[in-house]
C-alpha cells in the first residue's frame, strides 16, 4: 500500500514543506486534529481586501497532511477568501470521483482516490484553512 500511496510527488510535496512556519500577525488560527491517525495541524491566516494576503502552517502528520498543507502554502496566497472556503468541497469532490484537481498541484493526490481511509490525512489541512477563514 505505502508504495501506491506515497508517490514520489507527494514525498517531494512534503520534503518542500512550503509555508511551514508560523505568523507572528495572524488575523486568525485554528488547529485541527485527526484522532483517528494523530494527524494535527495549526493554520494561521492574514486576510487583505478579500484575498488571503498570507499563509502559514504548523504539521505534526504524515506525508500526506504534510504535503496537502504544503499545497496550501504555494498556492493560496493571493486567492480570494470566497475561492479558498469552498476548496474543501472541492478537494473532497477530487478525492471521492473522477473531479479535476481545483489547482494542477492537486493532482499529485490523484493514488490516494483509493485509499478512503487516507482521505481525512489530504482533508485536514484544507478544513482547518475554511475555519480559518470563516474566524
Amino acid at each position: 500500500m505505502s508504495e501506491d500511496l506515497y508517490q514520489q510527488a507527494i514525498l517531494d510535496l512534503a520534503k518542500a514543506a512550503t509555508g511551514a512556519g508560523r505568523l507572528d500577525d495572524a488575523d486568525a488560527s485554528v488547529t485541527l486534529d485527526n484522532p483517528l491517525c494523530g494527524d494535527r495541524i495549526t493554520i494561521d491566516v492574514k486576510i487583505a481586501d478579500g484575498h488571503l494576503a498570507a499563509v502559514a502552517h504548523k504539521v505534526r502528520g504524515c506525508a500526506l497532511c504534510e504535503a496537502a498543507a504544503a499545497v496550501i502554502g504555494s498556492e493560496a496566497a493571493g486567492r480570494p477568501v470566497d475561492e479558498l472556503r469552498a476548496i474543501h468541497g472541492d478537494i473532497n469532490a477530487m478525492l471521492t470521483s473522477e473531479a479535476t484537481p481545483p489547482w494542477p498541484a492537486l493532482a499529485a493526490f490523484d493514488p490516494v482516490r483509493a485509499f478512503k481511509s487516507r482521505h481525512e490525512c489530504v482533508l485536514l489541512p484544507f478544513e482547518a484553512l475554511a475555519e480559518a477563514l470563516d474566524t
